[in-house]
């Protein structure tokens, strides 16, 4: 079937522009040079990152391959219970306000590296470390396996639009090129290769929505066309995309899921500046204040997020697009379709390069913060390494990562996939007590700390069992309850925070007192 105005003008321009990001990626091991055996300089950019990279850096975490597959998608296939993205993406940076200025000034002041070396030394715990890093490595690997469904997206429009069929061995080879294309810069050039690629995709990403958002309305008689249409063809989308569990709603929320749409958005943010490759990216910045100017600049990507999520409307302005979308049966075609029927072929090169690369950045920056996480808090709790083969260890884990990965999404089915990165979110939210709180208080215990994390990840399990008939399939991350749906991440936090305030207040209260191996000051202040 044709697709589009896809021809083989769009596959130079997306050629000729993945060469320029590769050039990028390898050239980046002399920005701002340092001696990459050591781990520091390698996994966190020898902490010498500005605010406007620390910026692109953080939103190359924000727009992704899968945000701008996922997002406009469940916003047409299920309707605007989804547009909770956007809510949740603000409040996530006022919680990275109140955090990650503290840990990165503690971790400055320590040497730390990773959110569970600050944990190892707050709580006087290996365990609660290991517990906490290995955490954050299970809720990352189906995070970058949806990078990578969000290529496979993209790599499908563009094989129908030139071949009129999918090929998938053919997409399976470009993605396996391209990943050893990041992996090979990801080793010589570590975060200093995911920063730079990271600008130039988002200057990519951020020339893809404003042209669409801004041209697709003007072209096409505006949103107030697309309410109209999407009156008339939601019963056929949802009947189509959504199994004919709908109606959809675009415009307003049923008031049972206010509930579902608020503890979603809250148990999101807080998850977001837990998880390795947020909280690797922040400790990159050159200091304190311009990791807090950057930070406070990331609200612009909200908005972009809010523009995003609109395209799962006003794909309904464009009809051949949405037809193309309904014929493929998969809502994941709504952004590729909405580009390739409205814009010229050479934009189009430029818009798919953009989103595909919006994988393999975060890709990048995923699994340098899980090797840092397996390397200095998981292997060096075993055996004694010295600095060079610390750093030499975590590239090779990072390499091994990616193609886990990618492994992981050849053989686990794409939903599968979607399904366990939103029990990785319940998970990586268990890690809270520890490491938020820990940045605000010293007077919890960490044995306790251990045990309500312990709770925290049983009763999420046990939820997600209960609320998905026995695991047979994983469809909702929500739990029922007297108040309406709600997010299980938040249910398992409560019960997490209930055993680890309560408990550490017993054990004070019994005579237990804190470790004292980091001051406040330490926290508080740049020395």
């Amino acid at each position: 079937m044709a697709f589009g105005n896809i021809d083989y003008v769009t596959l130079g321009v997306f050629i000729i522009l993945f060469a320029i990001f590769a050039v990028l990626g390898f050239w980046a091991s002399r920005f701002r040079r340092g001696d990459l055996s050591r781990i520091d300089e390698w996994g966190l950019g020898g902490r010498r990152l500005g605010w406007l990279l620390v910026w692109f850096l953080m939103g190359a975490d924000l727009f992704t391959a899968y945000t701008f597959i996922a997002v406009p998608s469940s916003m047409l296939a299920v309707g605007s219970l989804y547009f909770f993205a956007v809510p949740y993406v603000a409040w996530g940076f006022a919680v990275a306000l109140l955090t990650m200025p503290r840990l990165w000034t503690v971790s400055r002041n320590k040497g730390y590296v990773t959110a569970s070396d600050f944990v190892k030394d707050r709580f006087d715990s290996k365990w609660l470390a290991i517990a906490v890093a290995l955490t954050g490595v299970v809720a990352e690997l189906p995070y970058i396996a949806l990078q990578i469904v969000g290529m496979q997206a993209v790599l499908a429009s563009l094989l129908v639009g030139l071949t009129g069929v999918v090929s998938k061995t053919i997409s399976d080879i470009a993605l396996i090129i391209a990943f050893i294309v990041l992996a090979s810069f990801t080793f010589t050039s570590g975060l200093r290769g995911a920063a730079l690629t990271g600008v130039f995709k988002d200057i990519l990403i951020w020339i893809t929505v404003l042209a669409v958002i801004i041209i697709v309305p003007l072209s096409y008689g505006g949103f107030a066309a697309a309410f109209s249409h999407a009156s008339t063809a939601s019963a056929t989308v949802n009947s189509v995309l959504n199994h004919g569990k709908g109606p959809i709603l675009y415009g307003d929320l049923s008031p049972k899921l206010i509930p579902a749409y608020f503890s979603l958005s809250l148990g999101s943010a807080l998850a977001l500046y837990l998880y390795p490759h947020a909280i690797n990216g922040s400790l990159s910045s050159e200091d304190r204040g311009k990791l807090k100017l950057g930070t406070s600049l990331l609200p612009i990507y909200g908005i972009g997020l809010a523009l995003l999520a609109l395209f799962g409307i006003l794909v309904y302005a464009v009809p051949n697009a949405l037809q193309a979308v309904l014929k493929l049966g998969a809502a994941t075609f709504v952004v590729p379709a909405l580009i390739s029927y409205t814009m010229p072929d050479w934009f189009i090169g430029l818009a798919y390069l953009a989103i595909f690369i919006g994988g393999l950045v975060p890709a990048a920056i995923m699994a340098i913060g899980v090797a840092n996480l397996l390397v200095r808090n998981v292997v060096k709790e075993f055996k004694s390494l010295d600095p060079r083969t610390e750093a030499t260890l975590a590239k090779i884990v990072s390499t091994v990562f990616k193609f886990v990965a990618l492994g992981f999404v050849f053989v686990v089915p794409s939903t599968y996939a979607i399904q366990l990165q939103l029990l990785g979110g319940i998970l990586v939210t268990q890690t809270l007590p520890s490491v938020f709180l820990g940045l605000y208080t010293k007077n919890l215990n960490g044995k306790v700390a251990l045990a309500g994390w312990a709770v925290g990840i049983i009763s999420a399990l046990a939820l997600v069992y209960e609320a998905n008939a026995k695991f047979g399939v994983i469809k909702t991350s929500l739990y029922s309850t007297p108040l309406g749906p709600l997010y299980i991440a938040i249910l398992a936090l409560l019960i997490n925070l209930a055993v680890t305030v309560i408990g550490s207040a017993i054990a004070y209260g019994a005579g237990w007192r804190p470790s004292q191996k980091i001051k406040e000051e330490e926290i508080t202040k740049e020395m």
